[in-house]
């Protein structure tokens, strides 16, 4: 059985995204069905769109930073009801069996069944997955997670990529109070690296090429501002950080950051820029270095990060949008002009 739903889509990577109507499948036994209240605008979003990863099939449906309630479970799903505040990330199912599944790393699925949010082989109905941009969702429980009603909504919908990108790592590494870390670029990624960074006790140094933004990056919890474009400021912090976390998606000189870290210290990279990193050797030899890169987190990462972030109060920063501005928004995204995330109100769908 399948009931109709509306959002917006892509129907070709040259075009705006323009109503969309198209078919959900109703609920299974495990199944919890959604309605939408905000979804995150992630920078992938527009990749995705405009098929800048040679990978995307249309009708395109984008959005994997939801927040929504439950409207309805399927008879065997436990951990759910109708009313429960519900998040859904980047990932909506996957092959459950395999060594990264069975240990809640479902973005590492062995078996390369990891079904994305959107854009994706549907198993249920055939075509494509269709994301957030849209009124409602259904998704198996095991990839449903819990949200605290004492955050405001539209700030908590870009944890669900933004936030455990960022997380994830800092988690692995166990980052913590008594470190120096570094977070490098201050968008969506880095503000939020920012934010947990801090909550999580360490000693944080924000990574720019803007002067402008260093008020800001210390309003976000930075302890001290780096200009990345100044050899003096770059070459003060040498040798003296436990962890870097690269949030730019753009080329740079990855060696620049890895001399700074000390004896053992770890770069990782969570943005995906357009050329591979040339990497010096001696980066990494001097100084027993490593760098190393993380993608998204698993459904108990993701639920732990909901929890810290309602513990301590902490949501994306946020401009929220109606979905017929969604255009306006790429563009701007493409310019740099949001603070720091776009969050969709699904009620003007």
């Amino acid at each position: 059985m399948t009931f109709q739903c509306t959002g917006y889509a892509a129907t070709d990577a040259k075009g705006p995204l323009t109503p969309f109507a198209f078919t959900r499948r109703d609920p299974t036994e495990e199944d919890v069905a959604i309605d939408i209240l905000y979804c995150g605008v992630c920078h992938s979003d527009v990749h995705m769109v405009r098929n800048e990863w040679g990978m995307s099939s249309y009708p395109l449906v984008p959005g994997h930073e939801i927040v929504g309630r439950v409207s309805k479970t399927g008879s065997g799903v436990t951990r759910f009801k109708p009313g429960d505040l519900v998040g859904v990330g980047c990932m909506v199912d996957s092959c459950r069996t395999c060594p990264s599944c069975r240990e809640g790393l479902q973005q590492y699925c062995e078996t390369g069944g990891t079904i994305q949010t959107y854009g994706s082989p549907d198993p249920y109905l055939g075509g494509s997955t269709y994301g957030g941009y849209s009124r409602s969702i259904v998704v198996y429980e095991g990839f449903v997670l819990k949200v605290s009603e004492r955050l405001p909504l539209a700030g908590v919908a870009p944890l669900l990529c933004a936030g455990i990108t960022t997380w994830s790592p800092l988690r692995h590494w166990k980052v913590g109070e008594g470190q120096k870390v570094g977070i490098v670029g201050l968008g969506g990624l880095g503000h939020m690296g920012v934010k947990l960074a801090h909550a999580l006790g360490a000693h944080v140094v924000m990574f720019t090429t803007s002067p402008s933004k260093a008020a800001d990056a210390q309003r976000l919890g930075a302890d001290e501002v780096v200009v990345s474009t100044d050899p003096q400021q770059m070459q003060a912090q040498a040798n003296s950080f436990h962890f870097i976390l690269d949030c730019v998606a753009a080329s740079h000189d990855i060696n620049a950051y890895l001399a700074l870290l000390r004896r053992d210290g770890t770069l990782v990279s969570v943005g995906i820029p357009g050329q591979p990193f040339q990497v010096a050797a001696q980066s990494l030899v001097f100084g027993r270095r490593s760098l190393a890169g993380s993608g998204i987190g698993g459904i108990p990462e993701t639920q732990e990060l909901l929890d810290f972030c309602a513990e301590h109060g902490i949501t994306a920063d946020v401009e929220v949008i109606a979905m017929k501005d969604i255009n306006t928004a790429y563009a701007r995204m493409l310019k740099s002009d949001v603070k720091y995330r776009f969050s969709i109100d699904m009620a003007t769908l």
